[in-house]
Protein backbone atom coordinates (compact mmCIF):
# COMPACT_ATOMS: atom_id res chain seq x y z
CA UNK A 1 0.00 0.00 0.00
CA UNK A 2 2.91 2.38 0.75
CA UNK A 3 4.39 1.68 -2.68
CA UNK A 4 1.07 2.54 -4.35
CA UNK A 5 0.89 5.86 -2.47
CA UNK A 6 4.45 6.74 -3.48
CA UNK A 7 3.73 5.87 -7.10
CA UNK A 8 0.51 7.93 -7.04
CA UNK A 9 2.26 11.00 -5.60
CA UNK A 10 5.03 10.68 -8.20
CA UNK A 11 2.65 10.44 -11.18
CA UNK A 12 -0.17 12.74 -10.02
CA UNK A 13 1.54 16.05 -10.95
CA UNK A 14 2.76 14.75 -14.34
CA UNK A 15 -0.73 13.33 -15.05
CA UNK A 16 -2.47 16.66 -14.36
CA UNK A 17 -0.01 18.55 -16.60
CA UNK A 18 -0.15 16.07 -19.51
CA UNK A 19 -2.27 16.05 -22.64
CA UNK A 20 -5.14 13.66 -23.27
CA UNK A 21 -3.01 11.12 -25.13
CA UNK A 22 -0.24 11.18 -22.50
CA UNK A 23 -2.82 10.79 -19.72
CA UNK A 24 -4.05 7.61 -21.40
CA UNK A 25 -0.53 6.13 -21.48
CA UNK A 26 0.09 7.09 -17.83
CA UNK A 27 -3.22 5.49 -16.84
CA UNK A 28 -2.38 2.27 -18.66
CA UNK A 29 0.93 1.94 -16.77
CA UNK A 30 -0.59 2.96 -13.43
CA UNK A 31 -3.48 0.46 -13.72
CA UNK A 32 -1.13 -2.35 -14.80
CA UNK A 33 1.17 -1.79 -11.81
CA UNK A 34 -1.37 -1.12 -9.04
CA UNK A 35 -4.32 -3.25 -10.20
CA UNK A 36 -6.72 -0.35 -9.58
CA UNK A 37 -9.92 0.06 -11.53
CA UNK A 38 -9.40 2.60 -14.29
CA UNK A 39 -11.98 5.04 -12.90
CA UNK A 40 -10.45 4.82 -9.43
CA UNK A 41 -6.99 5.41 -10.90
CA UNK A 42 -8.24 8.53 -12.71
CA UNK A 43 -9.71 9.95 -9.50
CA UNK A 44 -6.55 9.15 -7.54
CA UNK A 45 -4.23 10.86 -10.04
CA UNK A 46 -6.47 13.93 -10.28
CA UNK A 47 -6.08 14.60 -6.54
CA UNK A 48 -3.54 17.13 -5.31
CA UNK A 49 -1.19 16.34 -2.36
CA UNK A 50 -3.85 17.56 0.12
CA UNK A 51 -6.32 14.95 -1.18
CA UNK A 52 -8.59 17.41 -2.99
CA UNK A 53 -9.71 16.50 -6.49
CA UNK A 54 -8.30 18.87 -9.07
CA UNK A 55 -10.45 19.89 -11.96
CA UNK A 56 -13.59 18.23 -10.57
CA UNK A 57 -16.55 18.93 -12.80
CA UNK A 58 -19.53 20.25 -10.87
CA UNK A 59 -22.46 19.82 -13.22
CA UNK A 60 -25.52 21.94 -12.47
CA UNK A 61 -28.64 20.19 -11.26
CA UNK A 62 -31.20 19.70 -13.98
CA UNK A 63 -34.10 18.51 -11.84
CA UNK A 64 -35.03 20.56 -8.77
CA UNK A 65 -37.31 19.91 -5.83
CA UNK A 66 -40.40 20.82 -7.85
CA UNK A 67 -39.77 18.04 -10.36
CA UNK A 68 -38.95 15.59 -7.57
CA UNK A 69 -42.13 16.35 -5.61
CA UNK A 70 -44.25 16.02 -8.73
CA UNK A 71 -42.49 12.74 -9.57
CA UNK A 72 -43.24 11.34 -6.11
CA UNK A 73 -46.93 12.18 -6.53
CA UNK A 74 -47.03 10.54 -9.96
CA UNK A 75 -45.17 7.48 -8.64
CA UNK A 76 -47.69 7.03 -5.83
CA UNK A 77 -50.58 7.51 -8.29
CA UNK A 78 -49.04 4.77 -10.45
CA UNK A 79 -49.04 2.37 -7.47
CA UNK A 80 -45.24 2.56 -7.01
CA UNK A 81 -44.14 0.94 -10.27
CA UNK A 82 -40.48 0.76 -11.30
CA UNK A 83 -38.69 3.51 -13.22
CA UNK A 84 -38.92 1.86 -16.63
CA UNK A 85 -42.66 1.33 -16.35
CA UNK A 86 -43.20 4.80 -14.89
CA UNK A 87 -41.26 6.37 -17.76
CA UNK A 88 -43.67 4.82 -20.27
CA UNK A 89 -46.67 5.76 -18.12
CA UNK A 90 -45.82 9.43 -17.44
CA UNK A 91 -47.36 10.93 -20.64
CA UNK A 92 -50.63 9.06 -20.11
CA UNK A 93 -50.71 9.62 -16.36
CA UNK A 94 -49.94 13.35 -16.48
CA UNK A 95 -52.55 13.95 -19.16
CA UNK A 96 -55.22 12.00 -17.24
CA UNK A 97 -54.50 13.68 -13.91
CA UNK A 98 -54.53 17.12 -15.50
CA UNK A 99 -57.83 16.34 -17.24
CA UNK A 100 -59.43 15.48 -13.90
CA UNK A 101 -57.82 18.50 -12.15
CA UNK A 102 -55.69 16.31 -9.84
CA UNK A 103 -52.47 18.08 -10.79
CA UNK A 104 -51.49 21.38 -12.40
CA UNK A 105 -47.90 21.41 -13.70
CA UNK A 106 -46.04 24.33 -15.15
CA UNK A 107 -45.03 23.78 -18.78
CA UNK A 108 -41.28 23.71 -17.98
CA UNK A 109 -41.76 21.19 -15.12
CA UNK A 110 -43.99 19.03 -17.32
CA UNK A 111 -41.35 19.04 -20.10
CA UNK A 112 -38.54 18.12 -17.71
CA UNK A 113 -40.58 15.25 -16.24
CA UNK A 114 -41.30 13.83 -19.67
CA UNK A 115 -37.61 14.09 -20.64
CA UNK A 116 -36.42 12.31 -17.50
CA UNK A 117 -34.85 8.90 -18.17
CA UNK A 118 -35.84 5.72 -16.36
CA UNK A 119 -32.48 5.54 -14.55
CA UNK A 120 -32.87 9.14 -13.33
CA UNK A 121 -36.38 8.33 -12.12
CA UNK A 122 -35.05 5.41 -10.09
CA UNK A 123 -32.26 7.57 -8.62
CA UNK A 124 -34.70 10.32 -7.69
CA UNK A 125 -37.05 7.84 -6.00
CA UNK A 126 -34.36 5.78 -4.25
CA UNK A 127 -34.64 7.55 -0.90
CA UNK A 128 -38.43 7.52 -1.02
CA UNK A 129 -38.48 3.77 -1.67
CA UNK A 130 -36.14 3.08 1.24
CA UNK A 131 -38.23 5.17 3.63
CA UNK A 132 -41.41 3.44 2.50
CA UNK A 133 -40.03 0.10 3.71
CA UNK A 134 -39.39 -1.45 0.31
CA UNK A 135 -36.40 -3.78 0.37
CA UNK A 136 -33.87 -3.61 -2.38
CA UNK A 137 -33.96 -6.68 -4.61
CA UNK A 138 -30.84 -8.76 -4.67
CA UNK A 139 -29.25 -9.36 -8.03
CA UNK A 140 -29.84 -13.00 -8.93
CA UNK A 141 -27.59 -13.07 -11.98
CA UNK A 142 -24.29 -12.83 -10.11
CA UNK A 143 -20.95 -13.17 -11.85
CA UNK A 144 -20.33 -16.55 -10.18
CA UNK A 145 -23.68 -17.94 -11.28
CA UNK A 146 -23.19 -16.72 -14.81
CA UNK A 147 -19.82 -18.48 -14.94
CA UNK A 148 -21.45 -21.89 -14.24
CA UNK A 149 -23.10 -23.34 -17.38
CA UNK A 150 -26.75 -24.41 -17.39
CA UNK A 151 -27.68 -28.00 -18.20
CA UNK A 152 -31.30 -29.08 -18.70
CA UNK A 153 -32.76 -32.59 -18.67
CA UNK A 154 -32.69 -32.64 -22.48
CA UNK A 155 -28.94 -31.88 -22.57
CA UNK A 156 -27.76 -35.10 -20.95
CA UNK A 157 -27.93 -37.38 -23.99
CA UNK A 158 -26.20 -40.66 -23.09
CA UNK A 159 -23.54 -39.81 -20.47
CA UNK A 160 -21.09 -42.32 -19.07
CA UNK A 161 -21.39 -43.43 -15.42
CA UNK A 162 -19.99 -40.66 -13.23
CA UNK A 163 -22.18 -37.70 -14.21
CA UNK A 164 -24.49 -37.12 -11.25
CA UNK A 165 -27.20 -34.72 -10.11
CA UNK A 166 -27.01 -33.38 -6.55
CA UNK A 167 -29.70 -31.97 -4.30
CA UNK A 168 -30.44 -31.32 -0.62
CA UNK A 169 -33.45 -32.74 1.25
CA UNK A 170 -34.43 -30.74 4.34
CA UNK A 171 -35.56 -32.63 7.46
CA UNK A 172 -37.27 -29.59 8.97
CA UNK A 173 -40.65 -31.11 9.76
CA UNK A 174 -43.61 -28.72 9.72
CA UNK A 175 -41.46 -25.61 10.38
CA UNK A 176 -38.28 -24.42 8.64
CA UNK A 177 -37.15 -22.32 11.59
CA UNK A 178 -33.86 -22.95 13.34
CA UNK A 179 -31.16 -25.44 12.46
CA UNK A 180 -31.98 -28.93 11.21
CA UNK A 181 -30.25 -31.80 9.45
CA UNK A 182 -30.28 -32.05 5.67
CA UNK A 183 -29.45 -34.94 3.36
CA UNK A 184 -27.13 -34.58 0.38
CA UNK A 185 -28.32 -36.86 -2.45
CA UNK A 186 -26.22 -37.83 -5.49
CA UNK A 187 -27.89 -39.72 -8.37
CA UNK A 188 -25.99 -41.04 -11.37
CA UNK A 189 -27.70 -40.31 -14.71
CA UNK A 190 -26.61 -43.45 -16.57
CA UNK A 191 -27.25 -46.11 -13.90
CA UNK A 192 -29.43 -44.48 -11.21
CA UNK A 193 -26.81 -45.23 -8.55
CA UNK A 194 -27.73 -43.16 -5.47
CA UNK A 195 -25.60 -42.07 -2.52
CA UNK A 196 -26.89 -40.16 0.53
CA UNK A 197 -25.15 -38.45 3.44
CA UNK A 198 -26.42 -36.20 6.25
CA UNK A 199 -25.34 -32.56 6.60
CA UNK A 200 -25.47 -31.22 10.14
CA UNK A 201 -25.44 -27.59 8.93
CA UNK A 202 -25.63 -25.80 5.59
CA UNK A 203 -22.00 -24.88 5.09
CA UNK A 204 -20.02 -24.97 1.86
CA UNK A 205 -16.81 -26.37 3.36
CA UNK A 206 -18.73 -29.12 5.14
CA UNK A 207 -20.47 -29.88 1.84
CA UNK A 208 -17.09 -30.28 0.11
CA UNK A 209 -15.91 -32.62 2.88
CA UNK A 210 -19.05 -34.77 2.65
CA UNK A 211 -18.74 -34.81 -1.14
CA UNK A 212 -15.19 -36.14 -0.79
CA UNK A 213 -16.44 -39.00 1.39
CA UNK A 214 -19.22 -39.85 -1.06
CA UNK A 215 -16.71 -39.96 -3.91
CA UNK A 216 -14.89 -42.73 -2.02
CA UNK A 217 -18.12 -44.78 -1.83
CA UNK A 218 -19.01 -44.40 -5.51
CA UNK A 219 -17.94 -47.44 -7.57
CA UNK A 220 -16.89 -45.12 -10.42
CA UNK A 221 -15.08 -41.81 -10.70
CA UNK A 222 -17.13 -38.63 -10.29
CA UNK A 223 -16.96 -36.89 -13.69
CA UNK A 224 -19.73 -34.26 -13.51
CA UNK A 225 -21.80 -32.54 -10.83
CA UNK A 226 -25.11 -30.88 -11.68
CA UNK A 227 -26.83 -28.92 -8.89
CA UNK A 228 -29.66 -26.46 -8.41
CA UNK A 229 -29.18 -22.74 -7.73
CA UNK A 230 -29.02 -23.03 -3.95
CA UNK A 231 -26.37 -20.82 -2.34
CA UNK A 232 -24.81 -23.84 -0.66
CA UNK A 233 -23.85 -25.03 -4.18
CA UNK A 234 -23.39 -21.67 -5.95
CA UNK A 235 -20.18 -20.52 -4.25
CA UNK A 236 -16.47 -20.23 -4.95
CA UNK A 237 -15.58 -23.07 -2.56
CA UNK A 238 -17.46 -25.75 -4.49
CA UNK A 239 -16.47 -24.28 -7.85
CA UNK A 240 -12.76 -24.37 -6.98
CA UNK A 241 -13.21 -27.87 -5.52
CA UNK A 242 -14.66 -29.15 -8.81
CA UNK A 243 -11.95 -27.43 -10.87
CA UNK A 244 -9.18 -29.00 -8.80
CA UNK A 245 -10.81 -32.46 -8.94
CA UNK A 246 -11.50 -32.27 -12.69
CA UNK A 247 -15.30 -32.40 -12.19
CA UNK A 248 -17.58 -30.70 -14.70
CA UNK A 249 -19.72 -28.31 -12.63
CA UNK A 250 -23.12 -27.35 -14.09
CA UNK A 251 -26.44 -26.09 -12.76
CA UNK A 252 -30.12 -26.24 -13.66
CA UNK A 253 -32.36 -23.32 -14.53
CA UNK A 254 -33.89 -21.48 -11.57
CA UNK A 255 -37.35 -22.73 -10.57
CA UNK A 256 -37.21 -25.60 -13.09
CA UNK A 257 -37.25 -28.76 -10.98
CA UNK A 258 -37.70 -30.93 -14.05
CA UNK A 259 -34.12 -30.07 -15.06
CA UNK A 260 -33.08 -32.30 -12.14
CA UNK A 261 -35.70 -34.98 -12.62
CA UNK A 262 -33.32 -37.87 -11.83
CA UNK A 263 -32.34 -36.72 -8.34
CA UNK A 264 -35.78 -35.27 -7.58
CA UNK A 265 -37.24 -38.74 -8.10
CA UNK A 266 -34.75 -40.25 -5.64
CA UNK A 267 -35.53 -37.55 -3.08
CA UNK A 268 -38.96 -39.09 -2.73
CA UNK A 269 -38.33 -42.74 -3.63
CA UNK A 270 -35.27 -43.12 -1.38
CA UNK A 271 -34.89 -40.35 1.21
CA UNK A 272 -38.52 -39.60 2.03
CA UNK A 273 -39.44 -43.26 1.79
CA UNK A 274 -36.67 -44.20 4.22
CA UNK A 275 -36.73 -41.22 6.57
CA UNK A 276 -40.19 -39.70 6.30
CA UNK A 277 -41.10 -36.11 7.08
CA UNK A 278 -40.09 -35.76 10.72
CA UNK A 279 -37.80 -33.00 11.98
CA UNK A 280 -34.25 -34.07 12.80
CA UNK A 281 -31.72 -31.84 14.47
CA UNK A 282 -28.52 -32.33 16.42
CA UNK A 283 -25.61 -34.75 16.41
CA UNK A 284 -27.62 -37.79 17.50
CA UNK A 285 -30.04 -37.48 14.58
CA UNK A 286 -27.19 -36.93 12.11
CA UNK A 287 -25.37 -40.02 13.43
CA UNK A 288 -28.52 -42.15 13.09
CA UNK A 289 -29.09 -40.90 9.55
CA UNK A 290 -25.49 -41.76 8.63
CA UNK A 291 -26.01 -45.26 10.06
CA UNK A 292 -29.26 -45.62 8.11
CA UNK A 293 -27.67 -44.56 4.81
CA UNK A 294 -24.82 -47.06 5.22
CA UNK A 295 -27.32 -49.90 4.95
CA UNK A 296 -29.77 -48.13 2.65
CA UNK A 297 -27.18 -47.45 -0.08
CA UNK A 298 -26.48 -51.18 -0.42
CA UNK A 299 -30.15 -52.15 -0.27
CA UNK A 300 -31.24 -49.52 -2.82
CA UNK A 301 -28.38 -49.90 -5.30
CA UNK A 302 -28.28 -53.71 -5.30
CA UNK A 303 -31.86 -54.83 -4.49
CA UNK A 304 -34.24 -52.03 -5.61
CA UNK A 305 -35.11 -52.12 -9.35
CA UNK A 306 -36.26 -48.89 -10.97
CA UNK A 307 -37.47 -47.74 -14.35
CA UNK A 308 -35.42 -45.50 -16.61
CA UNK A 309 -36.84 -43.14 -19.20
CA UNK A 310 -35.48 -43.89 -22.69
CA UNK A 311 -37.28 -41.33 -24.85
CA UNK A 312 -40.27 -38.99 -25.03
CA UNK A 313 -42.41 -38.28 -28.09
CA UNK A 314 -44.92 -35.47 -28.20
CA UNK A 315 -48.17 -35.92 -30.12
CA UNK A 316 -50.11 -32.70 -29.83
CA UNK A 317 -50.93 -32.24 -26.16
CA UNK A 318 -49.95 -35.80 -25.23
CA UNK A 319 -46.46 -37.05 -24.42
CA UNK A 320 -45.64 -40.71 -25.00
CA UNK A 321 -42.86 -41.96 -22.73
CA UNK A 322 -40.87 -45.14 -23.27
CA UNK A 323 -39.16 -46.78 -20.31
CA UNK A 324 -36.63 -49.57 -20.07
CA UNK A 325 -37.32 -52.78 -18.19
CA UNK A 326 -36.90 -52.46 -14.39
CA UNK A 327 -33.31 -53.04 -13.28
CA UNK A 328 -31.20 -52.26 -10.22
CA UNK A 329 -28.39 -49.68 -10.45
CA UNK A 330 -25.94 -52.55 -9.98
CA UNK A 331 -27.35 -54.39 -13.00
CA UNK A 332 -27.21 -51.27 -15.15
CA UNK A 333 -23.64 -50.56 -14.09
CA UNK A 334 -22.50 -54.11 -14.90
CA UNK A 335 -24.32 -54.07 -18.27
CA UNK A 336 -22.87 -50.68 -19.23
CA UNK A 337 -20.28 -51.12 -21.99
CA UNK A 338 -18.19 -48.18 -20.72
CA UNK A 339 -17.77 -49.75 -17.25
CA UNK A 340 -14.22 -50.98 -16.69
CA UNK A 341 -13.52 -54.60 -15.75
CA UNK A 342 -12.10 -53.54 -12.39
CA UNK A 343 -15.29 -51.69 -11.43
CA UNK A 344 -17.44 -54.57 -12.67
CA UNK A 345 -15.47 -57.09 -10.61
CA UNK A 346 -15.58 -54.92 -7.47
CA UNK A 347 -19.35 -54.40 -7.49
CA UNK A 348 -19.97 -58.09 -8.23
CA UNK A 349 -17.81 -58.99 -5.25
CA UNK A 350 -19.79 -56.65 -3.01
CA UNK A 351 -23.07 -58.07 -4.31
CA UNK A 352 -22.02 -61.66 -3.58
CA UNK A 353 -21.61 -60.88 0.13
CA UNK A 354 -24.87 -59.01 0.70
CA UNK A 355 -27.95 -60.36 2.51
CA UNK A 356 -31.06 -58.29 1.64
CA UNK A 357 -32.99 -59.48 4.69
CA UNK A 358 -30.16 -58.49 7.04
CA UNK A 359 -29.91 -55.08 5.36
CA UNK A 360 -33.67 -54.53 5.69
CA UNK A 361 -33.54 -55.57 9.36
CA UNK A 362 -30.78 -53.01 10.06
CA UNK A 363 -32.76 -50.33 8.20
CA UNK A 364 -35.91 -51.03 10.23
CA UNK A 365 -33.94 -50.90 13.51
CA UNK A 366 -32.47 -47.47 12.74
CA UNK A 367 -35.84 -46.21 11.49
CA UNK A 368 -37.32 -47.21 14.83
CA UNK A 369 -34.66 -45.19 16.64
CA UNK A 370 -35.26 -42.17 14.40
CA UNK A 371 -39.02 -42.31 15.00
CA UNK A 372 -38.56 -42.62 18.77
CA UNK A 373 -36.06 -39.75 18.75
CA UNK A 374 -38.60 -37.25 17.45
CA UNK A 375 -41.89 -38.55 18.91
CA UNK A 376 -43.20 -36.80 22.01
CA UNK A 377 -44.03 -40.16 23.61
CA UNK A 378 -41.47 -42.80 22.51
CA UNK A 379 -42.94 -46.12 21.47
CA UNK A 380 -42.31 -49.21 23.53
CA UNK A 381 -40.96 -51.21 20.60
CA UNK A 382 -37.41 -52.55 20.91
CA UNK A 383 -34.82 -50.41 19.16
CA UNK A 384 -32.14 -53.08 18.89
CA UNK A 385 -32.04 -55.19 15.74
CA UNK A 386 -33.78 -58.53 16.37
CA UNK A 387 -32.22 -61.86 15.32
CA UNK A 388 -32.45 -62.54 11.61
CA UNK A 389 -34.82 -65.51 12.09
CA UNK A 390 -37.20 -63.46 14.20
CA UNK A 391 -37.15 -60.59 11.73
CA UNK A 392 -37.77 -62.95 8.80
CA UNK A 393 -40.77 -64.50 10.52
CA UNK A 394 -42.17 -61.04 11.32
CA UNK A 395 -42.16 -60.16 7.62
CA UNK A 396 -44.89 -62.74 7.00
CA UNK A 397 -47.41 -60.81 9.11
CA UNK A 398 -46.00 -57.28 8.79
CA UNK A 399 -48.79 -56.36 6.37
CA UNK A 400 -51.35 -56.71 9.17
CA UNK A 401 -49.80 -53.83 11.13
CA UNK A 402 -50.25 -51.30 8.33
CA UNK A 403 -47.16 -49.10 7.79
CA UNK A 404 -44.08 -51.30 7.70
CA UNK A 405 -41.56 -48.49 8.15
CA UNK A 406 -41.48 -46.97 11.66
CA UNK A 407 -40.83 -43.55 10.13
CA UNK A 408 -44.23 -43.79 8.39
CA UNK A 409 -46.09 -43.89 11.69
CA UNK A 410 -48.12 -40.75 12.46
CA UNK A 411 -46.10 -38.27 14.46
CA UNK A 412 -47.17 -38.41 18.10
CA UNK A 413 -48.45 -34.99 19.14
CA UNK A 414 -48.58 -33.93 22.78
CA UNK A 415 -52.09 -33.59 24.18
CA UNK A 416 -53.19 -29.99 24.33
CA UNK A 417 -54.24 -29.04 27.83
CA UNK A 418 -56.31 -26.12 28.99
CA UNK A 419 -54.04 -23.18 29.79
CA UNK A 420 -56.65 -20.84 31.29
CA UNK A 421 -58.99 -21.48 34.24
CA UNK A 422 -62.52 -22.61 33.46
CA UNK A 423 -64.79 -19.53 33.66
CA UNK A 424 -67.91 -21.70 34.17
CA UNK A 425 -66.56 -24.10 36.79
CA UNK A 426 -69.00 -22.92 39.52
CA UNK A 427 -72.02 -22.64 37.25
CA UNK A 428 -71.60 -25.98 35.46
CA UNK A 429 -73.91 -28.03 37.77
CA UNK A 430 -76.67 -25.44 37.49
CA UNK A 431 -76.28 -25.24 33.69
CA UNK A 432 -76.37 -29.03 33.42
CA UNK A 433 -79.56 -29.12 35.46
CA UNK A 434 -81.19 -26.51 33.22
CA UNK A 435 -80.07 -28.38 30.11
CA UNK A 436 -81.50 -31.72 31.28
CA UNK A 437 -84.78 -30.08 32.18
CA UNK A 438 -85.08 -28.18 28.87
CA UNK A 439 -82.66 -29.72 26.30
CA UNK A 440 -84.04 -27.63 23.46
CA UNK A 441 -82.64 -24.43 24.95
CA UNK A 442 -79.76 -22.81 23.04
CA UNK A 443 -76.50 -21.73 24.61
CA UNK A 444 -77.46 -18.06 24.26
CA UNK A 445 -80.69 -18.63 26.18
CA UNK A 446 -78.87 -20.51 28.93
CA UNK A 447 -76.26 -17.77 29.21
CA UNK A 448 -78.97 -15.09 29.42
CA UNK A 449 -80.66 -17.04 32.18
CA UNK A 450 -77.35 -17.44 34.00
CA UNK A 451 -76.60 -13.72 33.73
CA UNK A 452 -80.04 -12.95 35.17
CA UNK A 453 -79.34 -15.29 38.11
CA UNK A 454 -75.81 -13.89 38.70
CA UNK A 455 -75.67 -10.33 37.35
CA UNK A 456 -72.20 -8.97 36.50
CA UNK A 457 -70.43 -12.32 37.09
CA UNK A 458 -70.49 -14.03 33.68
CA UNK A 459 -69.71 -11.79 30.65
CA UNK A 460 -70.92 -12.48 27.13
CA UNK A 461 -67.47 -13.65 25.99
CA UNK A 462 -67.98 -17.01 27.78
CA UNK A 463 -70.63 -17.89 25.19
CA UNK A 464 -68.15 -19.89 23.08
CA UNK A 465 -67.12 -21.96 26.12
CA UNK A 466 -70.78 -22.68 26.88
CA UNK A 467 -71.40 -23.67 23.24
CA UNK A 468 -68.63 -26.27 23.37
CA UNK A 469 -69.96 -27.61 26.66
CA UNK A 470 -73.49 -27.80 25.32
CA UNK A 471 -72.26 -29.65 22.24
CA UNK A 472 -70.62 -32.28 24.48
CA UNK A 473 -73.77 -32.70 26.58
CA UNK A 474 -75.93 -33.14 23.47
CA UNK A 475 -73.51 -35.78 22.18
CA UNK A 476 -73.77 -37.68 25.45
CA UNK A 477 -77.54 -37.41 25.36
CA UNK A 478 -77.66 -38.72 21.78
CA UNK A 479 -75.46 -41.69 22.71
CA UNK A 480 -77.73 -42.51 25.62
CA UNK A 481 -80.78 -42.44 23.36
CA UNK A 482 -79.16 -44.72 20.78
CA UNK A 483 -77.43 -47.27 23.01
CA UNK A 484 -79.21 -46.80 26.31
CA UNK A 485 -77.77 -47.00 29.80
CA UNK A 486 -75.82 -49.93 31.21
CA UNK A 487 -78.93 -51.57 32.58
CA UNK A 488 -80.79 -51.21 29.29
CA UNK A 489 -77.87 -52.67 27.39
CA UNK A 490 -77.80 -55.68 29.71
CA UNK A 491 -81.50 -56.24 29.17
CA UNK A 492 -80.99 -55.98 25.41
CA UNK A 493 -78.31 -58.68 25.58
CA UNK A 494 -80.72 -60.98 27.39
CA UNK A 495 -83.41 -60.41 24.77
CA UNK A 496 -81.00 -61.02 21.90
CA UNK A 497 -79.78 -64.32 23.29
CA UNK A 498 -83.17 -65.59 24.40
CA UNK A 499 -83.78 -69.16 23.14
CA UNK A 500 -87.47 -68.37 22.74
CA UNK A 501 -86.81 -65.98 19.88
CA UNK A 502 -87.69 -67.26 16.40
CA UNK A 503 -84.64 -68.67 14.52
CA UNK A 504 -83.34 -67.19 11.30
CA UNK A 505 -82.43 -69.24 8.23
CA UNK A 506 -78.85 -69.75 9.41
CA UNK A 507 -79.85 -70.87 12.89
CA UNK A 508 -79.19 -67.61 14.76
CA UNK A 509 -81.81 -66.03 16.94
CA UNK A 510 -83.02 -62.44 17.32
Amino acid sequence: MATRKELKSALARRYRMSSRVEKGRILDEFVAITGFHRKHAMRSLRCDPDGQTAGRRNRPRIYQDAERNALILLWEAADRVCGKRLKALLPILIESMERHSHIDLAPEIRARLLSMSAATIDRALQGVREQSGRQRRRSVASALRRSIPVRTSADWGDPAPGFVEADLVAHSGPSARGSFVQTLVLTDIATGWTECAPLLVREQRLLSTVLTELRKQLPFALLGLDTDNDSVFMNETLKVYCEQAGIVFTRCRPYRKNDQAFVEQKNGAVVRRMVGYRRFEGLEAAALLAQLYRSARLFVNFFQPSFKLIRKERDGARVHKTYSAPATPHQRLVAEARTSDAVRARVNEIYAGLDPVALLRDIRAVQEQLANLTDAAPASHPTAAPPIEQFLSSLRIAWKEGAGRPTDRPIAKPKRERRRPDPLVKATPQLREWFEAEPWRTSSELLTKLQAECPGVYPSKVLRTLQRRLKLWRSEQASALLFGSGETAAQTDVIVTSPESPPLLDGTVV
